[in-house]
């Protein structure tokens, strides 16, 4: 995730594990170029639209 968008990643997602604690490290992990990908595998684990998860993530702070 682009740093200047999202800040720390490290700090937003412990704190997504702590809202949702039904995803893990891997659910989690950020790969270059694979950003879209790793939204949609949690929109569909948490049962939300890939639209709400990126509100939901650029929310936690």
């Amino acid at each position: 995730m682009k740093q200047n968008t999202t800040g720390s990643w490290k700090e937003r997602k412990e704190k997504l594990k702590q809202k949702f604690p039904s995803i893990t490290d891997e659910d989690l992990h950020y790969y270059d170029g694979k950003e879209t990908i790793m939204i949609e595998r949690l929109a569909n684990k948490l049962g939300k639209t890939s639209a709400e998860l990126r509100y939901i993530i650029h929310a936690v702070t």
